[in-house]
């Protein structure tokens, strides 16, 4: 399936981002941890994986990073402008390590313009401990087996909080699970979309 760079203007910086998928069809939104980038998910093939499963894929370099600008616009609005300019609605947001930092502070404001969250091994939990609750949408939490960065109490700590949670832990991988086992990490993603997008 074609992959296409793209780029759109959030605040006054640039944005750049990769898509897959029918524009029709329900969107994923994949952020990045610090080591990575929007192309970290074309080349384990969760961009094609997304879209031969019926699903719109965009994986979005975050502000600094890949081909994104350093941002001008506060980290908690960031990411509801992004998706009012990308033109999508009610999105699964993944959201690996520190773009916790952007996507948590968003959803914490109530949100209820994304249809869930996998958090995979996300920054901003134990910082937001007292106020995760407010978070309104199904959650995933995605940890590796191995993750000396972020310890797997702080999934235990998201789930707990929330209405509709769940903890997965794949074995043997590290910090960026989706990286050591993209074939688990797959699995888990499609089954999570497949129940939030049903429902």
């Amino acid at each position: 399936m074609p992959v296409i760079s793209n780029s759109i203007r959030v605040g006054h910086s640039n944005v750049h981002y990769l898509e897959s998928g029918a524009h029709a069809t329900s969107a994923v939104v994949l952020f990045h941890g610090a080591s990575f980038q929007a192309e970290t998910w074309r080349q384990i093939g969760t961009l094609d994986v997304l879209a031969r499963s019926g699903y719109h894929g965009i994986a979005v370099d975050l502000p600094g990073y890949g081909e994104s600008a350093a941002v001008d616009v506060e980290p908690k609005k960031w990411v509801g402008q992004l998706l009012t300019e990308l033109q999508i609605e009610r999105p699964v947001l993944v959201a690996p390590s520190i773009s916790g930092r952007v996507v948590i502070p968003w959803l914490l404001g109530g949100s209820d313009a994304a249809s869930g969250l996998v958090a995979v091994a996300c920054a901003a939990i134990k910082e937001n401990a007292r106020r995760l609750k407010k978070i309104c949408v199904p959650v995933l939490a995605v940890w590796g087996e191995n993750d000396t960065v972020v310890p797997q109490q702080q999934a235990d700590r998201l789930v707990a909080a929330v209405a509709d949670g769940e903890k997965v832990i794949i074995r043997g991988a590290g910090h960026a699970p989706y990286m050591n086992d993209p074939g688990a990490f797959h699995v888990e993603l499609l089954r999570f979309l497949q129940r939030v997008f049903q429902a």
